[in-house]
């Protein structure tokens, strides 16, 4: 029985050496490979966390300087921030801190270069957005109405539909196309949610163009608008 018994097992460890001796190989690289990807996961996260920490402490510093009206140390900490931490979502939340205060001093130059930054190289299609509105208000101070257009029509984003659509409004209001900015206003009212304050402004705005939205509700066919 003994002997019967070793035969079977010497049968079984040579089957082993056969299968480890075809696809040990394999095995080992497959194994290599996993903890590989499984070590580079935790490092890639362990870096995101680290970066994220870094941003955050100099979004901080950026936005005291913002608070005290220090617009030449928040132009200097969204530089340095934007340089190490480019993919974070501070740069971003940076680039509008920073285009903020610059414009509010009258640092006009610098605060488009931080909303074009902002609108070219924010991770999150929201901040590209908000730039671009913010943007698109800058250059229409500054009469670069071509520019303007093209930085709305970037704008691509379903959720500022009404916004995009209020600052054409005032786009075609400034180069003197009443009809368009009534058409544009319009729209802006009728996307924008009853309950948001800013659709009264927009409804001063259409007054200014003699639009009575009051009127143009009652006149509309039942079911039409919101």
């Amino acid at each position: 029985m003994a002997s019967h018994l070793d035969l079977e097992e010497q049968e079984q460890l040579d089957q082993l050496k056969a299968f480890w001796k075809r696809w040990g190989n394999l095995i080992t690289w497959g194994l290599t490979l996993a903890l590989a990807a499984f070590a580079g996961w935790n490092a890639w996260n362990w870096y995101q966390r680290d970066q994220a920490v870094k941003a955050g402490a100099m979004f901080d510093e950026l936005d005291r300087a913002a608070q005290s009206g220090d617009a030449d140390k928040a132009g200097r900490v969204f530089a340095d921030l934007k340089e190490r931490y480019p993919r974070t979502s501070y740069a971003a939340q940076a680039a509008l801190q920073a285009a903020k205060v610059q414009f509010d001093k009258g640092q006009l130059d610098a605060a488009q270069a931080s909303l074009n930054w902002a609108a070219e190289n924010a991770q999150d299609d929201s901040y590209r957005d908000v730039a671009r509105l913010r943007l698109a208000g800058l250059l229409m101070d500054g009469k670069k109405f071509d520019d303007a257009a093209k930085v709305l029509d970037a704008i691509k984003s379903p959720d500022f539909v009404a916004l995009q659509a209020d600052r054409r409004g005032d786009l075609f209001k400034l180069q003197g196309k009443p009809e368009q900015a009534k058409a544009e206003y319009k729209k802006a009212f009728a996307d924008m949610d009853k309950t948001q304050d800013y659709r009264h402004l927009v409804e001063a705005k259409l007054a200014a163009l003699g639009v009575n939205t009051a009127e143009d509700a009652a006149s509309a066919p039942a079911g039409a608008g919101k």
